[in-house]
């Protein structure tokens, strides 16, 4: 039998004035003190798809250089799209418990439903239940993770993917040119057309107290590259120059983080980006960020061609998956 987990939306269902103290965070990172206050410097925006590519591809590099984080318009993603994948997520979310309990993932695996990911100190929790599961390649994809419900879930999913592999392909051509590599650099050194693309819907519902809690916890992502549609809610908050900023909410923008593996691959030259989730106290905030990764045994280390005397490497190099069991069970890499 296994042991019930209690979830954050069933939580949040009970319609409380407190929350229970384990989502409480420490006062370092209670994001009612630790907020920046005041003007806000903007997250970088890009225009992806204005014709002149030489541009494109620089305001890309110093985004990533400098931030790490950007949001891209004009991307070629159909509106429609998007809007019918934020659809099938929230009808997924809005079923009954039972119904997403069937989903539940299993121990040691990174598909399915649930509500706690990382180790985190003391048995901290954050205000978040979530759906991970691969969309890409096919092999990658065990459609026992993937919803039945709503039944066009798959329908939508599959064809979102199809227009996220080319926003994906042109992002690593851009990344590439900025370390002068050929187009498909960083695309062969993370694995080529095996490269994975696992899909994460968060569900961050009402949290009576935002000023204690965080949706997810500060962390850089895992993956190479991330592709992240936010819905109107607010919430990602990202560290630059000591400070957490709000992020502002663009519609129709796809929020991109770089990941480790990039970083790593750039030798630092491109930043992972340090952010985290913060929760509201009438809304439910959805996002669907899909992590680009390389495939478990693929070994990510410094480019060698991007290495000297003067620029050492400063990272290992490792198997994928090694460096995936570290990261997720705290572990130094």
């Amino acid at each position: 039998m296994e042991v019930e987990v209690q979830r954050v939306q069933s939580i949040a269902s009970l319609g409380l004035d407190i929350i229970p103290p384990e989502f409480i965070r420490s006062e370092e990172e209670q994001p009612g003190l630790t907020t920046f206050q005041g003007p806000v410097p903007e997250i970088p925006v890009v225009d992806i798809g204005h014709g002149d590519e030489e541009k494109t591809a620089e305001d890309v590099v110093e985004a990533a250089k400098e931030w790490g984080i950007f949001q891209v318009v004009n991307h070629g993603i159909p509106a429609e799209a998007v809007r019918q994948l934020q659809r099938a997520g929230k009808e997924f979310f809005g079923l009954t418990q039972k119904e997403k309990d069937k989903y539940a993932m299993k121990e040691g695996k990174f598909e399915g439903y649930g509500t706690k990911l990382q180790k985190e100190v003391a048995g901290k929790k954050g205000w978040v239940d979530f759906l991970f599961h691969n969309v890409w390649p096919p092999a990658s994809i065990n459609y026992g993770f993937w919803p039945d419900n709503p039944p066009d879930y798959r329908k939508v999913n599959e064809e979102y993917a199809q227009y996220l592999l080319i926003v994906v392909e042109n992002l690593l051509k851009w990344l590439s040119k900025g370390l002068g590599l050929e187009d498909e650099g960083l695309k062969v050194a993370l694995g080529g057309e095996d490269l994975e693309y696992l899909l994460k819907i968060n569900y961050y519902p009402p949290c009576p107290r935002p000023d204690l809690a965080l949706g997810v916890i500060a962390h850089t992502d895992l993956s190479a590259i991330t592709i992240l549609v936010p819905n109107e809610v607010p919430g990602l908050q990202v560290f630059k120059d000591g400070h957490w900023f709000d992020a502002k909410y663009i519609p129709n923008a796809l929020i991109i983080h770089i990941g480790d593996q990039i970083e790593i691959l750039s030798n630092g030259k491109y930043k992972s980006v340090l952010h985290r989730t913060t929760v509201n106290k009438e809304k439910t905030r959805m996002s669907w960020p899909v992590f680009v990764s390389p495939p478990p045994e693929k070994i990510i280390g410094p480019l060698p061609q991007l290495l000297s005397d003067e620029n050492p490497a400063k990272f290992k190099s490792k198997k994928f998956k090694e460096y995936q069991y570290c990261k997720i069970n705290d572990l130094p890499q």
